[in-house]
């Protein structure tokens, strides 16, 4: 049958069928569409209506010579599909190919067929609800279907393409827990179920490996296989919150997607035939109108066809490998050893004399053992481990006679229990992230989000694999993007890790234990030459070991005996209270649900319990564990190397448990503090130079990580400047663009970089991912080409020590032939008597740009540097007044939320001086890793730079900064920033045991 023709080449107005349910055509989108194709006047439109579509048989429909027809909820497609065969209309969207839509692993499966890459998935169907399956199996960190392993964090989607309930698992080693994602209610779109660790089992699904983005998702709509139109929303997996504008609309923002990403669009178009693809078409309504006009015409009335609107680009993001399982954290693991050990522990103590001190202290180590495993009243994964090492073997002959096999009979078990983050460590660190945004950005305050969404703001943010510094991070990135809700889910997508980079000091180990065994010595023998009148006195051996350091020690291990004494005794009474109450099998503190917290518990402090989730038991393991590695009866002998954690310890108890009044603590407070200012910073070097080969050693990736950064901006502002000077010649910059991958393959020539720095400069940590660009045509935002680099790295103590030392004692190396160090003197005396850095230390490197000299001239780019000790512990400097206040009953002086304050960031250079690129390059890469060490990248894209003067900087911009001095004034509205910030795990944190 041939098509009909009503009228279309007579002068005629072309019929258009819109032949969807009436909530489809009565939406905004829908509407716009055809208000700007009415406008045309070429065109009639025949809405057909529900009542048409469902009750009506199609030979009454209405004739058209173009169908717009495509499914949703309640449609009927064989219908509508009998009269297409029947009139056969022109179809926008074909129909036969909308059946694949409904089952979501036959659409994986076409887009296969078609070239378009999708995640590793596999399918799972079932015929009835729970039905068992073969090839099915679920473990707590991974599920196998048909052999092929998924491991956590991976997706769960229904089959039926009409169900939206998506499903996100989490692994334990980033806290456990499901997010589930929904059609939009109100302003969420998901929700986090920390106590949800199985998957589905009511019916058929397919998993798919979990793809960061990032926070941001980009959606792309098709008009045809010629065009396609992308759209950046703040993503759902973050913490489910709807970002809204004035009007109630979900906040959407063009961007650019490259070539690559363009045709894979197009395949999509043409697998399933469908001109218009997508549900909701939010933007682009001008074009969309266009393009329908011109298919109509070309099929319709081909004399009167106009030409298409330009093309646009678009975006899929690139796979990312899993997150790694978390190996011997698995909760079914530690739940059968939990069970194994209530059943070990005795119920109550004897009392008989009989009992052997053996026998005593078995039964002490299973109760710990039990605390530590009951802590928190579930298994997170993220900060507990056990290890099991044989320790014993047996021989046993082979079955076929052919000599013997050795099995373990018995095992040395070992419990690794990392510090917990505590409510008042996530509330700092949040707080702290939201400090960060109002002084670095602070034209744009809340809206760093929008910065973020529009792929204006390159945000990356790296962790060490230790637990606690994951969920600082993560707490941070909270507070930095104005996030709310759980912090699993911003962890996951949000913050990478490398502990390549941020974990271990096994590359300094030998030169660490041979600073420790110096210093060992240094303490015990009181031979420190602080007295001794020195201009420099941080270059002593030694420096900063107070002169009675022995005394100090003894006086050390009998307080500490006594703290430990008394958290005993309560230890005791807890432990005859859980044996009377044996019969209930669960921890009496839940903290599945307060892990998260940032309130303390008012309740159990009211009881006189230990804040947080800590129990007595476990309370007094970590001091018997700390009073017994201090000091050897035995041997009679101090390991000084305990000073440390004692001094943490102290200080823990005084923050969050003072109501516990347990005397002594103030006076033992005094004491471990004065010998870990000494401990401390000579624990990475006793001397200067010891100091720079242990930090060189341990920071060495890292601080090639930061040349790469320094670098990496450089060449994006080089590139830019070159394309701002042809601006005047449009045939120049559009061939500029070409070469240069406006659309994200940029290229290496020709950029502004010294020759030393070839292999280096050409790295960049963007190699995972593609970058995405605003769309500054439709952007609707004041400064489209503006863009901001931030990089913050998430550390321990060791590394940030390691990188300060780098960075003061640099010069000391042969081969800087009397270089001045990077830090000024003053900086250099602030630092030796700070000595502590304390929980959410920080190190900023910022980069200033001087535009009134050319790119070639070193003083066109400067680094400045700062950094702060983080958490202020002065207010427990009146301590003198605790052990006073205890005696009278009353609550000590310490804040009320058990925070402290963070302390603003100190410059390292003197006002007015003018550290260069080249010099901070010169003088720190004998010290960082070589750039041939580092995995190969992807160039990065150049950036579309707006050059600004201003007046009060004299022509320099800021364009790699960090964490703005709010004493400083700086255009960070009109200039693009990056940053390096590294932050430090201490007190805010239980400390580590066992």
């Amino acid at each position: 049958m041939e098509r009909q023709n009503n009228g279309s080449d007579g002068g005629g107005k072309i019929k258009i069928g819109v032949c969807v349910m009436e909530k489809k055509v009565w939406c905004s989108p829908m509407e716009q569409i055809l208000e700007r194709l009415r406008a045309f006047g070429e065109f009639e439109f025949i809405i057909f209506g529900d009542k048409v579509i469902l009750e009506d048989p199609v030979e009454s429909w209405p004739l058209c010579d173009c169908l717009i027809a495509f499914y949703s909820a309640g449609y009927p497609l064989e219908k509508a599909e009998k009269y297409a065969a029947l009139r056969r209309p022109f179809l926008v969207n074909e129909l036969d190919p909308q059946y694949l839509l409904h089952d979501r692993s036959k659409v994986y499966e076409h887009l296969k067929l078609f070239g378009v890459p999708v995640p590793t998935y596999a399918a799972v169907r079932r015929e009835y609800p729970n039905q068992e399956l073969n090839y099915f199996v679920e473990q707590d960190d991974f599920i196998e279907i048909h052999g092929k392993r998924f491991c956590k964090p991976f997706v769960e989607k229904p089959i039926d393409g009409d169900d939206h309930n998506i499903m996100i698992y989490y692994p334990s080693s980033a806290g456990g827990g499901m997010k589930e994602l929904f059609r939009k209610v109100g302003n969420r779109s998901s929700e986090f179920y920390p106590d949800v660790r199985k998957v589905r089992r009511d019916g058929s699904y397919i998993y798919e490996e979990f793809m960061p983005t990032g926070g941001t998702d980009v959606k792309v709509y098709t008009v045809g296989p010629g065009y396609a139109h992308a759209e950046a929303r703040k993503s759902p997996v973050v913490d489910g919150v709807v970002m809204r504008n004035s009007d109630g609309k979900e906040v959407r923002y063009p961007v650019l997607l490259t070539p690559t990403e363009k045709q894979i669009a197009r395949n999509i178009c043409q697998a399933f035939r469908q001109a218009v693809c997508g549900f909701d078409l939010l933007r682009y309504y001008d074009d969309t109108a266009c393009i329908l006009r011109k298919m109509f015409l070309d099929d319709k009335a081909p004399h009167i066809s106009s030409s298409i609107p330009a093309n646009l680009p678009w975006k899929v993001s690139d796979p990312i490998q899993p997150f790694d399982a978390a190996k011997l954290k698995s909760a079914l693991q530690l739940q059968d050893l939990l069970d194994a050990t209530r059943i070990l522990v005795p119920r109550a103590r004897s009392g008989r004399e009989s009992d052997s001190d053996a026998e005593i202290e078995h039964a002490e180590k299973l109760r710990q053992v039990r605390a530590v495993l009951e802590e928190g009243g579930h298994f997170s994964g993220i900060y507990r481990k056990v290890q099991l090492k044989p320790s014993n073997w047996v021989h046993i002959p082979k079955s076929n006679g052919d000599g013997e096999e050795e099995y373990p009979i018995e095992a040395l078990m070992i419990l690794k229990y990392g510090g917990v983050l505590t409510h008042a460590g996530r509330k700092q660190a949040e707080e702290l992230g939201r400090y960060f945004r109002n002084n670095m950005y602070p034209s744009e305050g809340p809206g760093l989000l929008r910065l973020h969404s529009t792929y204006r703001h390159d945000l990356k943010i790296y962790s060490s694999d230790e637990g606690r510094v994951q969920m600082s991070a993560a707490a941070f990135a909270k507070g930095l993007l104005d996030l709310e809700g759980e912090l699993t889910p911003i962890l996951v997508s949000l913050v990478s890790k490398d502990s390549s980079m941020l974990d271990g000091l096994q590359d300094g180990a030998v030169e660490i234990n041979e600073a420790k065994a110096r210093l060992h010595d240094i303490i015990l023998s009181s031979k420190v030459a602080n007295g001794q009148s020195v201009e420099f006195p941080w270059m002593v051996d030694g420096a900063g070991v107070p002169p009675n350091a022995a005394k100090l020690l003894t006086n050390l291990a009998q307080l500490t005996k006594e703290i430990t004494a008394q958290v005993k005794l309560l230890s005791d009474d807890e432990d005859e209270e859980a044996a009377a109450n044996s019969d209930s099998p669960s921890h009496p503190y839940d903290q599945a649900k307060a892990l998260g917290k940032t309130a303390i518990d008012m309740d159990r402090i009211a009881a006189g319990l230990p804040c947080g989730s800590e129990s007595f038991l476990l309370m007094f393991a970590r001091w018997k564990k700390l009073e017994r590695d201090l000091y050897n009866e035995r041997k009679r002998r101090f390991d000084t190397t305990q000073i440390p954690d004692i001094y943490d310890s102290c200080k823990y108890d005084l923050l969050h448990n003072s109501h516990l009044k347990l005397n002594g603590l103030s006076d033992l407070f005094r004491v471990s503090q004065s010998l870990a200012d000494g401990v401390i910073p000579n624990e990475y070097g006793i001397n200067a130079k010891q100091k720079l080969k242990i930090g060189s050693k341990i920071a060495r990736r890292l601080l090639g990580k930061i040349l790469i950064d320094l670098h990496n901006t450089r060449r994006e502002v080089a590139a830019a400047a070159g394309e701002s000077n042809a601006c005047h010649d449009p045939t120049t910059v559009s061939s500029k663009r070409k070469n240069r991958g406006y659309y994200g393959d940029v290229k290496n020539e020709g950029f502004d970089r010294p020759s030393s720095n070839k292999k280096l400069v050409d790295l960049d940590d963007s190699h995972k991912e593609t970058k995405y660009c605003l769309d500054p045509k439709y952007a609707n935002v004041m400064e489209p080409e503006r863009r901001v680099r931030t990089r913050l790295y998430f550390t321990s103590e060791s590394h940030i020590h390691s990188l300060m030392n780098v960075l003061r004692y640099c010069n000391f190396d042969e081969s800087m032939n009397g270089e001045d160090s990077l830090v000024c003197k003053n900086a250099l005396d602030r630092l030796f008597k700070t000595r502590e850095l304390d929980y959410m230390s920080y190190i900023v490197l910022r980069m200033f740009e001087n535009t009134e000299v050319s790119l070639e001239d070193p003083k066109r780019f400067r680094i400045e540097m700062t950094y702060s000790r983080g958490a202020d512990i002065s207010s427990l400097q009146f301590l003198k007044n605790v052990s006073t206040q205890s005696e009278h009953g009353k609550d000590s002086m310490l804040p009320d939320d058990h925070t402290m304050k963070i302390m603003e960031p100190e410059r390292l250079q003197e006002v007015g001086s003018y550290l260069t690129l080249d010099k901070f390059d010169k003088m720190v890469r004998p010290f960082a890793m070589p750039a041939e060490d580092f995995p190969p990248a992807t160039p990065s894209q150049s950036l579309a730079v707006r050059f600004c003067k201003d007046n009060g900087l004299q022509g320099e911009r800021l364009v790699l900064h960090s964490l703005n001095n709010h004493r400083m004034v700086l255009p960070v509205d009109k200039t693009y920033s990056a940053c390096v910030l590294f932050i430090l795990e201490k007190f805010a944190f239980l400390p580590p045991m066992f």
